[in-house]
């Protein structure tokens, strides 16, 4: 891993800053030169959070689909860190202002019931290592300003990181087709959204085996209780305030994210 630099540190104080005050701030990537750099900037947002007491839960993968990659200009998807304080329960309001520019996705999460620690993994390791999948949406969203954001950018930002929320119905792999699975997100029972598991990365265990890899090179595996958000299966919705938006997800079932309308606003 690459040595952190007094501009891998500014990349991170100005991030912070945005965290803190609520304002989106100029892209990093002036700060970062790489991806190795991009992720020394995530890792010390990591530690610095860790540092203040938050309990990390696990990963989510981002850049799953083809076109956002070839958009960016990459050949691989990215991770970053999910914390405790990120799960939002099934159905409950999320204050405006919580995430910033918040858009939302629907996603298959999987919950670990056993260590993932080799150099290499297969699917079969990663089903083994599988405790139950859920349907999940997560609230991404940016600090940096407009999204304007490269590859560097978002992986400096966690990924882009925002809350997630996980619905409640477990359900194990072998009851459930990940790849054929259909996915839909409805806002008030308008169709905003539609995709498949294939469209992350043609499978959503694939997208959990590159993740396996990815931080067990790192000395970071995933363990034991990890949840794991494999990536998006269709279009990233824009959130507005006031939304409510349902997510069903084929053989996992729905799960639900609400956000709130700012005082003294209109939904």
């Amino acid at each position: 891993m690459t040595s952190v630099t007094d501009d891998h540190r500014a990349a991170a104080a100005r991030l912070l800053a945005a965290y803190a005050s609520g304002r989106p701030c100029e892209p990093v990537r002036d700060l970062v030169d790489g991806l190795e750099a991009a992720y020394a900037v995530q890792s010390l947002l990591t530690e610095r959070w860790l540092g203040e007491g938050r309990r990390l839960t696990g990963r989510k993968i981002g850049l799953t689909s083809k076109a956002v990659q070839e958009q960016l200009g990459v050949g691989s998807p990215d991770f970053g860190a999910l914390f405790a304080d990120m799960a939002v329960p099934d159905g409950a309001e999320i204050p405006a202002g919580a995430v910033l520019q918040p858009r939302a996705e629907a996603e298959v999460a999987l919950v670990l019931e056993h260590d993932l620690p080799h150099e290499r993994h297969t699917v079969a390791d990663v089903i083994a290592a599988t405790a139950f999948a859920l349907p999940a949406i997560e609230v991404v969203g940016s600090r940096i300003r407009d999204w304007d954001i490269t590859l560097a950018d978002t992986v400096a930002d966690n990924a882009s990181s925002g809350l997630y929320v996980l619905g409640t119905r477990p359900v194990p792999l072998r009851e459930v087709d990940l790849r054929m699975a259909g996915m839909v997100i409805e806002r008030r029972g308008e169709q905003v959204s539609t995709g498949i598991g294939s469209a992350c990365l043609g499978h959503p265990l694939h997208a959990a085996v590159w993740l396996a890899d990815t931080l067990a090179a790192l000395g970071q595996p995933l363990r034991a209780g990890d949840t794991v958000l494999t990536g998006a299966l269709g279009p990233v919705v824009p959130v507005r305030p006031g939304d409510v938006l349902e997510a069903r997800i084929d053989g996992l079932g729905d799960v639900r994210a609400a956000f709130a309308v700012a005082e003294g606003g209109t939904p």
